[in-house]
């Protein structure tokens, strides 16, 4: 009897333990991804024929202004068009970020690769009237934001992405 009773504390101890669940995981945190949109400085508009023009005095200027504005970011990733006019803008916060310009074709925006790739991290991208709100539409999903002006070249889109969700904020920097 004495060698039952210790066997039968042991089988309601295996038995009890067998209906038990492992812990629940702590819920994960998504990853943040952040998005920072801007169009190319003033472009020299002196030759009409000229397709890829490099940044007159303005934007020249407007070029410094963009890496006080972005002075405080740690960019993981930048990306820019191959004319002279979005690399001029952003080469300044390419060095300060110490991050190496990575081109990106108009063509193509926001694939998956570029999701991946970017997911979770801070990424600046320089574009044009008309692909700088369609990559940001691209990410939202939606057709919310149309061309840029001509003569807006202060537009600033913010993009977060958490998980599923996105927010958007658009300012104005002069």
């Amino acid at each position: 009897m004495k060698k039952i009773v210790p066997l039968c504390i042991l089988l309601i101890l295996l038995y009890s333990c067998a209906d038990m669940k492992p812990p629940k995981p702590e819920t994960e945190i998504p990853e943040i991804s952040t998005y920072y949109f801007i169009r190319h400085a003033e472009k020299d508009r002196s030759d009409p024929n000229n397709e890829d023009p490099d940044l007159n005095e303005d934007g020249i200027a407007r070029a410094a202004l963009w890496t006080k504005v972005f002075q405080n970011i740690k960019f993981d990733e930048i990306y820019s068009t191959e004319y002279k006019r979005t690399q001029q803008t952003v080469s300044a916060i390419s060095l300060q970020s110490d991050v190496k310009l990575t081109p990106y074709s108009a063509d193509n925006l926001y694939s998956e690769d570029f999701k991946m790739r970017t997911q979770g991290k801070t990424v600046l991208v320089v574009g044009h009237s008309d692909t700088t709100p369609q990559f940001v539409n691209k990410i939202i999903g939606e057709d919310r934001y149309p061309d840029i002006d001509d003569a807006d070249n202060g537009s600033l889109y913010i993009v977060t992405v958490v998980g599923d969700k996105t927010k958007v904020q658009l300012l104005t920097i002069d």
